[in-house]
């Protein structure tokens, strides 16, 4: 099992996460990046790499 969090106020809405993710984790929500499908986390990062506003963090639970 892997937590996500984007933190919202570094979020830029560039849906870099959406496009990267092969397990489809990420939804836009109230103009954000939510992880709204978290449970099918990979951990691979892929996210946290595209991601230049260094807004999410995945972490093993």
């Amino acid at each position: 099992m892997f937590e996500v969090v984007v933190d919202k106020d570094k979020c830029t809405a560039c849906e870099e996460c959406i496009s990267s993710c092969p397990a489809e984790v990420f939804e836009m929500v109230d103009g954000k990046s939510d992880p709204v499908n978290e449970d099918e986390c990979l951990g691979c990062e892929t996210c946290v790499e595209v991601c230049e506003a260094g807004a999410i963090t995945v972490t093993e639970s």
